[in-house]
């Protein structure tokens, strides 16, 4: 009888451990798939689970004013000088800082001041375009900088007509001895 009880302590035990286990996958199981359904959720709106906060900077009281936004060069030959001027004056109350001037692609070139423009002051951007391109020029040059106006586009047309070809005039060779007679 003692054998008996034994064994059946034995099953009670080995069942309850078995039924504990169950519970566990369960638990695991289920809080594995809540997880993965709010990372989904999440994914979804687009939104993080992280909160990140931007400090955003003060607003600058310079300004930029270009004594033109756009320069024509109108027509000219191929390999003429595609060199103009961009004159600006700061407007603000704080020192205008140019922090970039890119052109729209390789063929125009802009050179802008790197000291700080102060208020009241004028400045100027060079662009070089390469003239050796022949056709319509329509390109611009983007100018960012801490102006309350934001980043400035300032742009340069025309068109270049390609360079007439010359031909050399032919010449007169020396002769290479006497001339022929003709009967």
């Amino acid at each position: 009888m003692l054998s008996l009880w034994h064994d059946i302590r034995n099953n009670f035990k080995h069942n309850k451990i078995k039924t504990q286990i169950k519970k566990m996958k369960k638990l695991i199981f289920t809080l594995g798939f809540l997880a993965s359904l709010s990372t989904l959720s999440i994914a979804q709106d687009g939104h993080s689970a992280v909160s990140v906060v931007t400090p955003t900077a003060p607003v600058s009281t310079a300004d930029i004013k270009f004594d033109k936004m756009v320069h024509d060069y109108g027509n000219m030959m191929q390999g003429d000088n595609g060199e103009c001027v961009f004159k600006f004056k700061n407007t603000g109350k704080e020192p205008l800082i140019i922090t970039m001037c890119q052109g729209s692609c390789g063929c125009t070139v802009p050179q802008c001041p790197k000291d700080p423009i102060l208020p009241g002051k004028m400045g100027e951007i060079k662009v070089k375009y390469d003239s050796n391109r022949v056709g319509p020029i329509s390109k611009s040059v983007t100018v960012q900088s801490n102006a309350k106006s934001g980043v400035q586009t300032i742009q340069i047309k025309g068109n270049i007509a390609a360079k007439p070809v010359e031909e050399a005039f032919p010449t007169n060779a020396p002769s290479q001895g006497a001339p022929l007679e003709k009967k």
